[in-house]
């Protein structure tokens, strides 16, 4: 990304020699800065805008590093507040795929107008707060309480950062209310004796500007009425009698620079440097020698830049930034095209609809898709590109920051540079990067996933090879045996993987007297923040224009509580039948498997009574001509094309050592199809899980009577969307179906051998329209954002 501008300034003039020196410095300290402080940035697709209160809101997480898909953060952790900052809920959930999924209940009887939902890596504890996630949840009230009052106030910004005596500059300004929503304003300029210079137009969403060349001796401000009648002044503060100031813009896929400063300055302001920069890396270093000229000008390309905001820094010859500006550029280069065509079309009541989406592309993607009913949706203020170009980067709420990215039309461009000037932008502290005071990482990045963690307490070990046996039973009744080894000052670490909690009993294998003197500290690994609120937030969050929609949305909320009672009875049901008819290899695999491994849907190959095993010299030829897809030829394997992930115990090994396993040993193999997403890269070959023997194979039972036992959290449990089959009959003759989310789906993967997915889904019994949106990323770091309207 770092070029020389060479040939493109008007007036470049060299430095003296030891400026360079420090230039240099600085430009490798922003390195520093961008290398080893590299903020993560998330992004939330929830399945639709508003809520009524009892549904399940339900969503899925990208989580980048800049635009790098490989984000370092193991977990990823959101909490939960009502409109009152009062904490709610905290959930963890792991990262696969730079991605991770999960659920929320609104509570049945809550009465607010809106969650407010924060999410963060421990790594991004690290950054300023200011530019961690905060999205607001519109929920769908009755609450007939008085609205809290609207207090509004008019900030002005000059450009720059500061207005100079003597300088005609860009002044904006921007009018909201306590909760950082746009407020409509009629105003003035005048002077100190009142007199009007010129008359504010908000241009869009409560902002607007205005020139204005500051004299000696004259003071200003803004004489407002806002859109309640409410009546204010805002002072306009002249910090500065002389300077230097700049200004920017954009024309023919170049940024226009021009540098001005007042006739009498300091000697340090006669040799100035702007610094370019884009998401921490140095682009440009800019010359100017204003000895003889007040006023210098200058342009860089920008057409063959990355997304994003290209911040301008005036420094002085003593490296003193004395003017800020940023730009926002969008030259389309992070996006990947994504086409949909509607198969099946029915709008009728329990109508069977499909959908065909397509990536002409090889780069593994993940994506995410809902839909859902258009008469009840607002619109979306949020997207994928905004949450990771625009709100992530500039401190201070954006109101509705989807629409500055939706077009490149000129009144939208527009209306994006008010929000470059109107809002605190700045990531740098100047004086650490000329000091060489590298970042501060007060909270390391989290690099592992859960783990079972801990220390015997109560009892010293008199050698370093005792063993902790320990029985983990989950909330369906399944169990699963470990063996940890404790070292001889206590502690003890085992990987270790679920959702929800557990019980975990456990014995000493060498010493079972331990367990009379002793008792056990143990942790899951994951970050505990504390519980804290937050501000309250009673702002009006949705103004229903269309009184019908309302309408539905309320009707709709008593006939959804019986659809609930039902489909938990269903589900039930199901849990029910299930638990009876277990195969052999469901027991097997709820024996052996933990984590990720039990997740998902694999072959399940039994060897523990299998004899002929002993036949196959190693996993390859057992499996040859068992799973349909997988290609194996001789000790070669690939499915569709690329090569499965070797997992031994659940540890990742070679394929080497793999083949080297003794078949007797053997107790499963388990065949997990592309993807595998614990795996590198996603696993776009799948992955094979060979497990050996243990010594309790051939026990009916694992024995707990008797032992200790402690209950330890997992990572936080999340509903699986429900989506009715109507071609079955037994569901056809379901009660009334009012779901507003007709589909959902947070992980639609393709790759290199599939690039089309075909999405199926039956329509309620309320929907006439819907809406779909679908997001998601690819290997390179590109997005993808496609709405569309089907009616």
């Amino acid at each position: 990304m770092r070029k020389n501008l060479i040939g493109i300034v008007l007036s470049i003039f060299s430095l003296f020699s030891a400026n360079t020196i420090f230039a240099q410095q600085i430009d490798s300290m922003m390195s520093v800065y961008a290398d080893k402080a590299a903020p993560e940035k998330i992004h939330i697709h929830f399945d639709k805008s508003i809520y009524n209160k009892g549904e399940t809101v339900w969503y899925k997480i990208y989580l980048l590093q800049g635009t790098d898909t490989v984000a370092l953060s193991k977990n990823v952790y959101l909490d939960w507040y009502d409109a009152s900052g009062k904490l709610i809920k905290q959930t963890a959930s792991p990262v696969l795929l730079s991605s991770a999924q999960g659920s929320f209940d609104v509570p049945a009887d809550y009465e607010g107008g809106l969650l407010q939902v924060k999410a963060y890596t421990r790594w991004m504890l690290n950054d300023d707060p200011a530019f961690r996630y905060l999205r607001e949840i519109y929920i769908n009230t009755n609450n007939s309480s008085k609205p809290v009052a609207n207090k509004t106030s008019v900030e002005t910004f000059p450009e720059g950062g500061f207005l100079i005596q003597g300088l005609n500059s860009l002044v904006a300004f921007k009018a909201t209310n306590q909760y950082g929503n746009p407020v409509f304003i009629k105003g003035t300029l005048t002077d100190e004796k009142n007199a009007t210079l010129d008359s504010l137009q908000v241009q869009h969403d409560g902002m607007g500007s205005f020139f204005l060349q500051p004299l000696l001796g004259k003071n200003y401000q803004i004489n407002w009425t806002d859109e309640n009648g409410i009546s204010g002044i805002t002072q306009i503060p002249v910090n500065k009698t002389e300077g230097a100031k700049i200004s920017i813009s954009t024309i023919n896929n170049k940024a226009k620079i021009q540098v001005e400063r007042t006739e009498t300055v300091a000697d340090n302001f006669k040799q100035m440097t702007l610094v370019v920069h884009l998401n921490r890396v140095a682009l440009y270093q800019v010359a100017f020698n204003s000895t003889n000229k007040t006023k210098l000008n200058a342009e860089i390309p920008i057409q063959e830049l990355p997304t994003g905001l290209l911040q301008f820094t005036l420094f002085t010859s003593d490296w003193i930034p004395v003017a800020e500006r940023v730009l926002f550029v969008n030259n389309h280069a992070h996006e990947f095209e994504v086409t949909l065509k509607t198969a099946l079309t029915n709008l009728e009541k329990r109508g069977k609809n499909a959908i065909d989406i397509a990536v002409p592309d090889t780069l593994f993607t993940n994506m995410s898709l809902a839909i859902t009913d258009a008469a009840v949706n607002t619109p979306d203020q949020h997207s994928i590109f905004s949450d990771i170009f625009l709100s992530s980067e500039i401190k201070g709420k954006v109101y509705d920051p989807a629409y500055y990215l939706m077009s490149d039309a000129d009144s939208v461009k527009a209306h994006l540079d008010l929000v470059m000037l109107t809002n605190a932008w700045r990531r740098f502290d100047w004086d650490k990067i000329k000091a060489q005071i590298p970042p501060t990482i007060t909270y390391p990045t989290e690099t592992n996933y859960m783990q079972l963690q801990g220390k015997v307490l109560g009892a010293s070990l008199n050698s370093s090879s005792e063993i902790l046996n320990m029985i983990i039973t989950a909330k369906d009744s399944s169990k699963q045996m470990i063996f940890v080894p404790v070292a001889k000052d206590g502690s003890f670490t085992h990987p270790l993987f679920f959702y929800d909690t557990a019980k975990l009993f456990y014995s000493f294998n060498n010493n079972a007297a331990l367990a009379n003197s002793t008792h056990l500290q143990l942790n899951n690994g994951l970050f505990k923040m504390d519980a804290t609120n937050i501000a309250a937030n009673y702002s009006t969050p949705f103004l229903w224009n269309d009184l019908l929609a309302k309408q539905k949305l309320n009707a709709l909320l008593a006939e959804q509580e019986q659809l609930k009672k039902y489909m938990a009875d269903a589900t039930l049901e199901e849990v029910t039948v299930n638990s009876k008819i277990k195969t052999k290899e469901q027991v097997l695999s709820e024996k052996y498997s933990t984590g990720f491994f039990s997740q998902n849907e694999a072959g399940v190959f039994d060897l523990t009574d299998n004899l002929k095993n002993v036949y196959a010299r190693n996993v390859l030829e057992y499996l040859q001509s068992k799973v349909a897809g997988l290609d194996i030829s001789q000790d070669n394997v690939s499915w569709r094309g690329d090569i499965p992930e070797f997992f031994l115990n659940e540890m990742k090994v070679d394929k080497a050592t793999a083949l080297i396993v003794d078949m007797n040993s053997i107790a499963m193999i388990k065949v997990f199809r592309p993807p595998f997403m614990f795996a590198t890269g996603g696993g776009r070959g799948g992955a094979i899980a060979i497990y050996t023997k243990k010594g309790y194979d051939n026990k009916q039972n694992l024995n707990i009577k008797g032992l200790d036992y402690t209950l330890l959290e997992g990572y936080t449990k999340f509903k699986e969307f429900y989506s009715p089959n109507y071609e079955n009959q037994q569901e056809s003759f379901t009660k009334k179906d009012t779901r507003t989310t007709l589909y959902w789906n947070p992980y639609l993967i393709t790759n290199k051998t599939q690039q089309t997915m075909h999405v199926e889904f039956f329509n309620s019994d309320v929907t006439r329209s819907y809406t779909i949106v679908l997001e998601g990323i690819n290997a390179a770091g590109k997005m993808t954002r496609l709405e569309r309207i089907i009616q």
